[in-house]
């Protein structure tokens, strides 16, 4: 038992030393390095593992502005919030003076000018976050911006807890063979986590309808029928079919929950082809005997659960990349 204590020990001071990432905001997974990504898993696999969060000699105020429906994504960042010790200033985007015609642009100059450090924004508008992180000339925004999803562009979050699931399982990316399923084009989760994987060294595949797929997502991999694939992935990413964004889609109004789960979603028998040590995956909220069957949310093979949990921790990550590049509450 001493011997395990002190590997353990040992293990854990070595996590809390190693190489931080500092970042001035988080918006998109576009631009982070190979060692980077690891940084950030390595350093919220240290949190999970009851390591120390950063000591903070100045008071830290976060507002969670999400104007867009969230469960897992908003209560996650919150609760990653209050473990590292930050200050949470309330935001209900019904109660407040966007619906008065405010801009997203004049709400973050608000908060700015109130003490807010920073702002945790998901938002309908792709890349809603560039006139708040480059401003013009005449605008002097200053406050710090953690992108938690925007419109069917980017959602670094999710894909970083992901990414840190995935290497909870396996060890490592590379050869990985990893299926992304399901509604693609609308997906802000499925173009940030092909691009990531890509560059982690994983071989990405493609599968669901072909009218929810496009050919510029052939350079991160190879579009096939599910049932090619079932048995020989070691994921199987599930993307949830996103009817709030069909309004101009003409398959939405013959969608069909029964012939999709038959024709693209895992139930039982593709359970049961998948390999033992294969994984499936699912950024929720999951539609039941859709995407995947009911009776399989909890099942040994699927991470749903898992994914919430890292969740906090990789959002603690990544809070803290932000604070430290910002030199927030005393870090640096």
């Amino acid at each position: 038992m001493l011997q395990v204590y002190f590997f353990r020990k040992e293990r854990m001071q070595k996590m809390e030393n190693l190489n931080l990432v500092t970042l001035p905001h988080f918006v998109s997974v576009k631009d982070l390095q190979k060692d980077e990504v690891e940084s950030l898993i390595k350093r919220a696999e240290y949190f999970k593992q009851g390591g120390a969060t950063p000591r903070l000699t100045k008071p830290v105020y976060v507002t969670n502005m999400f104007f867009e429906n969230s469960s897992r994504t908003h209560t996650s960042f919150e609760m990653a919030e209050r473990k590292l010790g930050l200050t949470v200033i309330p935001f209900d985007p019904a109660h407040s003076s966007v619906k008065k015609g405010e801009t997203l642009y004049d709400t973050s100059l608000i908060m700015d000018a109130l003490g807010i450090d920073l702002e945790v924004i998901r938002h309908s508008e792709n890349e809603y976050y560039q006139q708040l992180i480059h401003p013009q000339k005449h605008q002097h925004l200053n406050i710090g911006i953690v992108n938690a999803g925007d419109g069917s562009g980017q959602h670094p979050s999710q894909c970083l807890l992901d990414m840190m699931t995935i290497h909870e399982h396996f060890g490592h990316f590379k050869g990985l063979k990893v299926a992304i399923i399901g509604d693609i084009t609308n997906s802000r989760v499925a173009k940030s986590n092909m691009e990531l994987l890509t560059k982690l060294g994983a071989q990405v595949y493609f599968s669901g309808p072909s009218y929810w797929y496009s050919d510029k997502y052939d350079k991160y991999g190879k579009f096939e029928k599910l049932d090619d694939l079932v048995s020989k992935m070691d994921v199987m990413m599930l993307l949830r079919v996103q009817h709030e964004r069909h309004a101009k889609d003409p398959n939405e109004k013959k969608f069909n929950a029964k012939a999709y789960h038959e024709k693209y979603g895992i139930n039982q028998k593709r359970y049961g082809q998948m390999k033992d040590d294969a994984i499936i995956m699912h950024p929720g909220p999951i539609n039941h005997d859709v995407e995947l069957a009911g009776n399989l949310v909890e099942a040994p093979k699927c991470m749903f659960v898992r994914q919430m949990q890292n969740g906090v921790f990789m959002r603690m990550a990544m809070l803290e990349a932000v604070m430290r590049g910002r030199k927030l509450g005393g870090l640096r």
